[in-house]
């Protein structure tokens, strides 16, 4: 019995992590069911929405990904597009390698590959040093509730009605709006930057004709480096 109460009250790292997940699993479970329904709206088969879930594993980017897949944009500008979404986590796996013990590099690539806005808020918010293991047990639960639940979302996507079915498009703006007011409230310049990139993919698409694709990665690109200047210079300013 002492035995038993020991290894209860001292957890081995995986376990953990494992621990530590349960509610970003149970966090991701609505957003990858509306997925998976939304998926399922644009055409995207069973097998195409687990592929996506399992190789890409990042939510805001599938979401745009969809966006841009039923706008009938090409692949090379779908994956430039994720990949100036995702640039972010650069940062983040830097800060990441920082606090987790050094390990062998296929390992670091295993974890790192997990790393989300909320695994990463959950294990740099963890204080001491993080073992390889608890990065792996955090991010599985984690990985799994994202992957198994895009498959049931679509799934039951396919039972609804097929008017449902259409009319599911319209919640892929609505989760944009949704993942975008929290941030305007939060930063006046997402909203600089929301407003900008607005402005400058209509004049590309309406104005000069171009690919939805691409014009919505200039109008990022140009947004996110023209309000960085900005501030950067206000900064600037404000120290004088």
């Amino acid at each position: 019995m002492a035995t038993s109460s020991v290894l209860v009250s001292n957890p081995t790292p995986f376990r953990r992590g494992l621990q530590a997940g349960v509610t970003i699993a149970i966090g991701y479970m609505p957003v990858a069911l509306t997925f998976g329904l939304l998926a399922k709206s644009v055409d995207l088969n069973l097998m195409e929405t687990l592929m996506m879930s399992i190789f890409v594993f990042a939510g805001a980017a599938q979401y745009m990904a969809l966006n841009m897949i039923a706008l009938g944009t090409g692949v090379f500008e779908i994956v430039m597009t994720t990949f100036i979404v995702n640039i972010r986590h650069f940062l983040m796996s830097t800060t990441l390698n920082e606090k987790v013990e050094n390990d062998k590099k296929w390992k670091k690539a295993l974890y790192s590959f997990g790393i989300t806005d909320e695994t990463f808020s959950v294990a740099a918010t963890n204080e001491g040093r993080l073992h390889t293991s608890y990065m792996l047990g955090l991010i599985i639960i984690s990985y799994s509730s994202w992957v198994v639940f895009s498959g049931i979302g679509h799934i039951v996507g396919g039972s609804l009605p097929t008017t449902l079915q259409d009319s599911m498009s319209i919640a892929l703006y609505a989760m944009f709006v949704g993942l975008l007011v929290p941030s305007m409230k939060k930063s006046r310049k997402v909203i600089y930057l929301a407003a900008t990139a607005a402005l400058f993919n209509a004049l590309f698409v309406h104005v000069l004709q171009m690919a939805q694709g691409w014009a919505i990665i200039v109008a990022t690109l140009i947004s996110a480096v023209g309000i960085e200047w900005v501030e950067q210079k206000r900064r600037e300013i404000s120290r004088e």
